[in-house]
């Protein structure tokens, strides 16, 4: 599949350019559809959420109030998801203690405390913006990890030799990333809000 840069990208949104839309969502919606599901979403969520902040992102684009300097378009676009689908989960919250209220003597339902949810997304999100540092064919390689995938089929679709240099590149990815998420100051704000 032909790879787009970010102009590309936003140009087709401009246009309606459906290329460009199976493009972003053969891209991007995996890891929105992953995000949302951890996050006590299903399918349908995540669709609505993918679609709604391409909307929004049309909307932004057509009164030229897009700026992303610092990141790109999947990091912008996961970033407008993440927001949308937190606003759903608070909205969810707010709905379900009026229904709590409602009934007399009835423990609190909604047990996920938001400020957990999103210490869990800044976490995500330092881990998204280290793992777009990695090569193609270690992002490539941990996401196939990460999918479960046998380190067999790992080793054919990444054309390898064999099992044990696929365990032996995995190792290596996983080390970097892990090092690079280690060295990051965020990294080390995060570990000093949670003690």
């Amino acid at each position: 599949m032909k790879n787009y840069s970010d102009e590309q990208i936003l140009k087709g949104i401009l246009r309606h350019d459906n290329l460009i839309l199976q493009y972003i969502y053969k891209q991007f919606y995996y890891q929105v559809n992953l995000f949302i599901k951890k996050n006590s979403g299903n399918e349908d969520d995540a669709n609505d959420i993918f679609q709604e902040a391409i909307i929004v992102i049309y909307r932004k684009l057509k009164e030229n109030d897009l700026v992303f300097q610092t990141s790109s378009f999947q990091g912008y676009l996961f970033s407008v998801c993440r927001f949308l689908w937190l606003k759903q989960l608070e909205k969810r919250r707010i709905e379900q203690e009026k229904i709590n209220d409602t009934l007399p003597f009835q423990e609190d339902i909604y047990d996920d405390s938001l400020v957990e949810l999103v210490e869990k997304n800044e976490k995500y999100g330092l881990y998204q913006k280290h793992f777009k540092t990695l090569s193609t064919d270690c992002q490539k390689l941990l996401q196939l990890f990460f999918e479960k995938v046998p380190l067999s089929e790992i080793a054919r679709i990444m054309g390898y030799k064999g099992e044990k240099y696929a365990k032996k590149r995995k190792f290596k990815c996983k080390e970097l990333l892990i090092s690079r998420i280690k060295q990051d100051t965020e990294f080390k704000k995060i570990l000093e809000d949670d003690t």
